[in-house]
């Protein structure tokens, strides 16, 4: 058993319950990760509104977490119990402890802490997408840059700078 924070229905802040959950082991592809820190995104507030639908309630939202990893499935042969790791995406990260499909963690380097992971993985990925998928940007490249305050625009005037 873990703790999670779940919604049963779509709505405010009220919806969210904490709540003893059972996990289950790791199955083939997947790891156990326990959360040391996770990440709150705006994302988060449309799952919980039902603005953006999930798969089925009652569900554990957030998006993106850091933490170590507890237990390894079958087949998952590149990660190994205690790494740090970090993710964004799919939901589940609002609980002490989720599965997750082991390609979709990376691999946190000793100098980044989890509360600094957990809080630029979305944000990040958005801005790794904008300057190398959407548009290759380069040192000669001119932009303007709205938003600049907000998580994906600081991450993006530093990259570019």
């Amino acid at each position: 058993m873990t703790r999670a924070i779940r919604i049963h229905e779509y709505g405010g802040p009220e919806v969210l319950r904490l709540e003893q959950v059972e996990l289950g082991r790791p199955g083939p592809g997947e790891i156990r990760v326990a959360n040391r820190a996770v990440g709150l995104n705006y994302i988060d507030v449309y799952h919980r509104t039902g603005y953006y639908k999930l798969p089925a309630l009652p569900a554990v939202i957030g998006m993106e977490g850091a933490g170590e990893v507890t237990e390894i499935g079958p087949g998952v042969e590149d990660i190994k119990v205690g790494d740090r790791v970090a993710y964004a995406n799919p939901p589940g990260a609002y609980a002490e402890e989720r599965l997750i499909a082991a390609e979709r963690v990376v691999a946190l380097p000793a100098a980044v802490d989890f509360k600094t992971a957990a809080a630029m993985m979305l944000q990040g990925m958005t801005v790794r997408y904008l300057f190398r998928e959407t548009y290759p940007v380069t040192a000669k490249t001119v932009m303007l840059f709205h938003a600049a305050a907000g998580g994906v625009g600081l991450i993006a005037c530093q990259w570019a700078r």
